[in-house]
């Protein structure tokens, strides 16, 4: 089943929906005292105007060759490219989940991220704890390293780690978050990604490429030899411009003379999605390639 909406304005707010799990008395208390945190701590933070497209890997040798003419690779991984693993949590009635496809103007999620190979995840690996928002149109990420162990202390414990001086309002608002809205981990991504950064007059662009991206819904463990399953076809990979101000026009101009349409997957809810946990909404992308390169409904952005 898939959810209709209405669009109202430049950030989209759902029309009614079906949610099958409006939040009990119970949680709805505990949103009720996350609520004191929608004012978030400035530290660790930048802020990001982003864009995303879907490219069939037939496109990328073309697409490489244009990028990589005006931007430089970001130098990490091996070959190019590195994987990046994230575990997300979510309420039991997957409030996250839901603010996203409603489109508040203001939503939220929480994750544990990897960077590079999860085999060589140990306690002591540093990870990044996160928190990635969304206000009106601007997209913002705060973050902390901590070593694994610790980040699982702090968001699955919900208990004080220890941390820099600075970061005491980031810890704060992760704990307030776990603990005030019971938060767990929910579902976990993974993919490998290239990415390019900007020079000259691009300077602040970034520009990735994640390929084979794919999930799970339980074993949270980043570093749990568990099978994983491609939650979008391996034959697309996931195009994202992420600019401070705006995405320069060379840019949406490429994407424009290669066919690409804009769509606003998210791998988080992708992944929700393709293992049940939620019905598939208007933003998923099917299973079937074509479709889901097939153009879609006109959506104001």
């Amino acid at each position: 089943m898939r959810l209709r909406r209405s669009r109202t304005g430049p950030e989209e707010r759902a029309a009614p929906v079906e949610t099958q799990g409006d939040p009990p008395p119970q949680e709805a208390d505990n949103d009720h005292a996350g609520h004191a945190l929608r004012a978030p701590s400035p530290l660790h933070a930048f802020n990001r105007y982003e864009i995303k497209y879907l490219v069939p890997v037939t496109k990328l040798p073309e697409l490489r060759e244009q990028l990589r003419a005006r931007l430089d690779d970001d130098g990490n991984g091996v070959g190019g490219s590195y994987g990046v693993w994230s575990v997300y949590y979510d309420t039991r009635h997957l409030r996250f989940y839901w603010e996203k496809i409603e489109g508040l103007r203001f939503r939220r999620k929480l994750r544990i991220r990897h960077y590079g190979d999860r085999s060589t995840v140990r306690d002591d690996t540093t990870v990044y704890v996160e928190i990635k928002q969304r206000v009106n149109r601007v997209t913002q990420k705060r973050r902390i390293g901590l070593p694994y162990a610790q980040a699982r202390v702090l968001c699955d414990l919900r208990r004080q780690v220890e941390h820099l001086p600075g970061q005491t309002a980031f810890v704060n608002e992760v704990l307030g978050l776990v603990s005030g809205l019971d938060l767990r981990p929910t579902a976990t991504t993974g993919y490998q990604r290239e990415a390019y950064l900007g020079r000259d007059a691009d300077l602040g662009l970034r520009v990735t490429l994640d390929h084979r991206v794919r999930g799970r819904d339980r074993d949270f463990d980043l570093a749990a030899d568990s099978e994983n399953r491609l939650i979008i076809p391996a034959s697309l990979s996931v195009l994202e411009f992420k600019a401070n101000d705006r995405v320069p026009y060379w840019l949406t101009d490429l994407a424009a003379r290669m066919d690409l349409s804009v769509v606003r997957v998210s791998k988080y809810c992708q992944s929700v999605e393709a293992f049940g946990r939620a019905p598939r909404s208007i933003f998923h992308v099917p299973d079937n390639p074509a479709e889901a390169l097939a153009p879609a409904t006109t959506l104001k952005a």
